[in-house]
């Protein structure tokens, strides 16, 4: 073995390109097993260095981000958009323009099935339906999962919500529903495994494995997952604002709700003796609500509900999604501009691009990789950031050189209190997770804070400097009147979107990626020294914002 050493250290000597060109394929070939297992690009926020901003100005540091991964740049690059991934992660295009015919999955899909069917009493198997993107077979709810998606983890979602059936589809898509609006199709048609479940079938192309939920709760069904939106004056031409109605003498909440999902309706309208059903539409936007005394009277049927009046409308949401605007495509030819969706991690990015994407009826693209909001529903991760196939382009990047190359951007600024939180969170907990007290009360915490804090207001400074045309929005003001500010952003974005489609937006709001508000800190994370600093940022962001004729930094900012 020493011999055999020997002989290659002194074949190398000789030949030191070969070792190199040996080396680069070992490296090489080294990056693409690390890319195919899963790559996501995350910004790197490196060290602060000496130095001051300006006169007057606290010093922010130099928070410039790369693209990760910084060493093997070349490799990261090829490999991020073009790596093994891209064919063989999710064959959803390719198996989509074909049919699969294997005369073995009958057999498999009804020994899955049976086997489930006894394992599992909350859902029995009903059929193959046929399903049409336009109008779909099961209208509530739905959701993607392009490498997990299993039968149980749909129905346990749409039982979860109080739907009557399950569907599934294209081995990763599942739909819920209360009414089935299809004809059966064969069941050699559905053909294809669950992505996370090869021994059962999820549905083919265009075709639903559909389930009727025998466990659905029954409370959740008939008002508890109802939302209320608050009470609204009875609007003109009621007939045709909400078009389907009942006279019901013994009304309560619960029978309209289950009188307007059995509809298909989204929105619930009680009116004394009257239950009225439509959607949220410029004829009844939901956008000026009345006091909810002027709803307040009892119920015929539940002495301790209201039910409004016939001038006033007690207005719940009901489980049935608004589907209006829920298609979505790549653009149907290549982009003339590049517009940046630019925040500091954690400001409600995704959240801004899932409005953008239901607003639009475009994908959005990002700068960076991430597997696991692709396989959530958002396509257009997958496509380089240049391909020009998609409306607008998230970023968390910031310095002259990346700015710069973007046409236009939307700017969106959230607090640095709440935005700090959120990003330490999905550091460490993931997109809808929460860190862990240890990490909270460890050292993590502190160091998080002395490196992103900076970041924070060098990030929003930079765009300011370098951006071409810069539409600043803050998050405070999206959540507040997400109607008026999603406009501006689709106005800037060149898409002319009717109001009606805002409208459905309105009440498709929160998408995948709401953080639940159960899991809260009970105490304040931030020292009286990061407060101090936070603050310094804050009033240097402000000061910047105002510089340029734009409001300043909203009140709630302050004080801390």
């Amino acid at each position: 073995m020493a011999k055999l050493l020997v002989k290659l250290q002194r074949y190398f000597r000789r030949k030191p390109v070969r070792f190199f060109t040996l080396l680069a394929l070992y490296l090489a070939a080294g990056s693409l097993v690390f890319l195919h297992s899963g790559f996501s690009g995350e910004p790197r926020v490196p060290g602060n260095r000496a130095g001051g901003e300006g006169p007057g100005l606290p010093y922010l540091g130099v928070m410039r981000l790369s693209r990760g991964f910084k060493a093997a740049a070349t490799v990261a690059e090829a490999g991020r958009r073009h790596g093994p991934w891209f064919k063989s992660t999710s064959k959803e295009p390719a198996e989509r323009g074909k049919t699969r015919e294997n005369p073995g999955s009958r057999s498999r899909a009804l020994r899955g099935r049976s086997g489930r069917d006894k394992e599992e009493e909350r859902a029995r198997y009903i059929g193959c339906y046929v399903d049409n993107t336009r109008r779909r077979t099961l209208r509530g709810m739905s959701f993607f999962d392009y490498k997990k998606m299993t039968v149980f983890r749909c129905q346990d979602n749409c039982a979860e919500r109080g739907y009557l059936y399950a569907g599934l589809e294209f081995g990763a898509e599942c739909y819920c529903g209360h009414k089935i609006q299809a004809p059966n199709a064969s069941e050699a048609e559905c053909n294809m495994e669950c992505k996370g479940e090869r021994s059962n079938t999820c549905g083919g192309i265009n075709r639903l494995s559909i389930y009727r939920l025998e466990l659905a709760q029954e409370s959740a069904r008939r008002y508890g997952s109802a939302i209320f939106r608050g009470c609204f004056r009875r609007p003109d031409n009621v007939s045709i604002a909400l078009p389907a109605s009942q006279l019901m003498l013994n009304m309560s909440v619960d029978k309209c709700v289950d009188f307007c999902t059995e509809k298909e309706y989204p929105l619930s309208a009680l009116a004394g003796t009257s239950c009225r059903c439509g959607f949220p539409t410029t004829l009844f936007p939901l956008h000026e609500r009345e006091d909810e005394q002027l709803c307040a009277h009892k119920c015929a049927g539940e002495e301790f509900e209201s039910c409004g009046t016939a001038d006033y409308l007690l207005v719940y949401q009901t489980q049935v999604q608004d589907n209006r605007c829920m298609d979505r495509r790549f653009l149907p030819s290549r982009a003339k501009q590049l517009v940046a969706l630019a925040s500091f991690p954690g400001a409600g990015n995704t959240w801004a691009r899932h409005l953008i994407e239901l607003a639009t009826g475009f994908y959005t693209g990002s700068y960076y990789f991430d597997g696991s909001l692709y396989n959530k529903g958002f396509k257009g991760e997958r496509d380089h950031w240049r391909s020009g196939r998609t409306i607008c382009i998230k970023t968390h990047e910031s310095g002259q050189k990346e700015i710069e190359s973007f046409d236009s951007a939307i700017l969106l600024i959230r607090n640095p209190y709440k935005a700090l939180m959120a990003e330490f969170n999905r550091k460490y907990g993931g997109h809808i997770g929460f860190a862990a007290h240890a990490h909270w009360k460890g050292k993590e915490w502190p160091e998080f804070v002395a490196n992103y804090a900076p970041w924070w207001a060098t990030h929003t400074l930079d765009w300011l400097r370098y951006g071409k045309k810069v539409l600043v929005v803050h998050f405070e003001d999206l959540k507040r009147d997400l109607f008026v500010q999603l406009q501006r952003m689709v106005g800037l974005l060149g898409i002319a979107a009717c109001e009606d489609r805002l409208l459905c937006v309105e009440g498709q709001k929160d998408g995948n990626f709401k953080r639940s508000g159960l899991r809260k800190l009970e105490y304040d994370p931030y020292t009286p020294e990061m407060r101090k600093t936070i603050s310094g940022y804050i009033r240097t962001v402000d000061a910047a914002l105002k510089l340029r004729n734009l409001s300043g930094v909203p009140e709630d900012y302050y004080p801390r």
